[in-house]
């Protein structure tokens, strides 16, 4: 009984290290021969160390946000190259971004959440009622729609925790009843589906305004939550722990990791993440109405995969999800700047997620055949 338990141990341990970025990715033990080896040997690790750097979940998609942006260079002009060209996908990218970090800790851990199009609204909705409409200070309208996000993000999990239903199904299901909630409680205690909101001047320079006219301040938060959740999936052992989530939940569990804690945390954070954009779009625009956010859905996802997160789990990073956010807001708005027709940028979309799948499949299986470079043992003499 104790050698099957080792054995399964064993069998674990290598399950999650497969998975792990500081193993797989930053690890001296891979990058750095160990001592003893010659210099051809030597030689030898150095090409490892580019082949690791090669085979990163973000390569490919590092590689196509260069392509995407020589393209709309080119064709663009100096307009897209401007402040102002900037400043337009940099905007768009910023809210994407903020909703697309926990999506992707998500699809990494094999999972999806499609109830942040409704979060989105509910929140936006929230804030404006109860400070708008009712005239509560702002901070309670924040932190109410900010604990509405949280709540929709638990009731996933725990759904999903106890039901072992799909992720897909549960978040489909919560979607449309937070679509269906917010629609008619705004009818009941607004009288309306659009409802106005005035911000003070503190909270809008916070939340809701521009610097210098032209970039939105979120794209200070959107920093501070690639900061943040980078350190979690590449720092922490919560990283580890979403990784060996999404490569093996059987086996996660089994090595003692708390899968179902950690998948309750994932949606409340998705949750959290959705509430806080729509709060912040309130106060950028002094209002809010029932039906917006339905487009973050499906541009959240596939800005992940363009990032190199595969939809298996068990596979990405941050920094690919932050260049896969910046790659699909280019394509979004650059298309504007070259004078071709608007609706080529859906099909434009289309081709670059299609090629990111490819790409991320071709990565990511050169990262797991080639884990750690192989060194030609010496013979014993």
């Amino acid at each position: 009984m104790s050698a099957w338990a080792g054995c399964l141990s064993t069998q674990v341990t290598v399950k999650i290290l497969k998975f792990a970025p500081k193993e797989i990715m930053n690890s001296n033990s891979i990058n750095s021969p160990p001592a003893g080896v010659t210099a051809k040997e030597s030689e030898g690790f150095s090409k490892a160390s580019l082949g690791n750097l090669i085979r990163r979940p973000e390569t490919g998609s590092f590689i196509g946000l260069v392509c995407v942006f020589v393209f709309f260079s080119i064709f663009g002009g100096e307009t897209f190259l401007s402040v102002s060209g900037f400043a337009s996908w940099l905007n768009i990218a910023a809210e994407l971004g903020i909703i697309a970090l926990p999506i992707g800790l998500l699809m990494i851990a094999g999972h999806l959440d499609l109830s942040i199009g409704s979060v989105i609204p509910a929140s936006s909705m929230t804030v404006a009622i109860v400070s708008g409409h009712y005239g509560f200070p702002l901070p309670v309208g924040i932190i109410s729609a900010l604990a509405l996000g949280l709540a929709v993000g638990f009731v996933n999990g725990y759904l999903i925790v106890r039901t072992d239903l799909p992720s897909f199904v549960v978040t489909l299901a919560t979607l449309f009843a937070v679509a269906g909630l917010t629609l008619g409680l705004s009818v009941i205690l607004a009288g309306s589906t659009s409802v106005a909101l005035k911000s003070d001047p503190i909270t809008k320079m916070v939340f809701g305004d521009f610097i210098d006219g032209k970039f939105e301040v979120i794209l200070l938060w959107w920093v501070a939550a690639m900061l943040f959740i980078g350190y979690i999936l590449g720092h922490s052992k919560y990283g580890n722990w979403i990784l060996a989530l999404g490569g093996d939940k059987v086996s996660a569990r089994n090595a003692g990791i708390p899968t179902d804690k950690l998948n309750i945390a994932l949606f409340m954070g998705s949750g959290l993440c959705a509430a806080f954009v729509g709060m912040c779009q309130a106060i950028l625009y002094n209002s809010a109405q029932v039906s917006a956010g339905q487009s973050f859905i499906f541009n959240s996802i596939i800005a992940v995969v363009i990032g190199g997160v595969i939809l298996t789990g068990g596979y990405g990073s941050v920094v690919g999800i932050v260049l896969g956010t910046m790659t699909f807001a280019i394509v979004n708005q650059g298309i504007y700047y070259t004078g071709f027709d608007a609706n080529w940028a859906s099909l434009i979309i289309g081709i670059l997620l299609l090629a990111a799948v490819l790409l991320n499949n071709t990565f990511r299986a050169m990262a797991i055949s080639h884990a750690a470079p192989r060194i030609k043992p010496k013979a014993i003499k």
